[in-house]
């Protein structure tokens, strides 16, 4: 594996704390090195990644939710890959939404991923996984720009 193995930060986006919790757990399962960072709408999520320093390290990983309050999924997603210096996070949108027009929309915004939130506590737990092993094991992640 070619990045740092060290770290590997991901920023969970959602305002759904029984997800949060679910997705938390999922992730800490896998007993790797993973520092896991919660924004509850996409203006945390915005603030979050624009603020510079060691306190809020640059996400490998974006998990986002498309149907928040204040700022939703979308706008957090077409903001991100418009930002030269976040638009190479990879960004999974992880909703409840199976319509057809948001599939469709957050990939003409440039997600590298959409997927269904499952209904069924293993089958959810599962999608997590394999989000996670992806991300993390399989895929090579650009490296961290300043």
């Amino acid at each position: 594996m070619t990045q740092d193995d060290t770290r590997y930060d991901v920023l969970l986006v959602d305002d759904d704390t029984a997800d949060l919790a679910l997705i938390t757990e999922a992730f800490t399962a896998h007993r790797v090195s993973t520092r896991l960072h919660i924004a509850h709408d996409g203006i945390e999520a915005l603030a979050y990644l624009h603020n510079d320093g060691e306190a809020t390290p640059r996400p490998d990983l974006i998990l986002l939710d498309l149907n928040m309050p204040r700022m939703n999924g979308r706008e957090v997603l077409t903001a991100v890959k418009q930002d030269s210096l976040l638009a190479t996070i990879p960004i999974v949108v992880f909703t409840t939404s199976a319509q057809p027009d948001d599939v469709t929309s957050s990939y003409l915004r440039h997600a590298n991923a959409y997927v269904t939130k499952p209904i069924d506590l293993d089958a959810f737990t599962a999608a997590v996984n394999t989000i996670h092993t992806f991300y993390r094991e399989l895929a090579t992640r650009p490296p961290h720009t300043a």
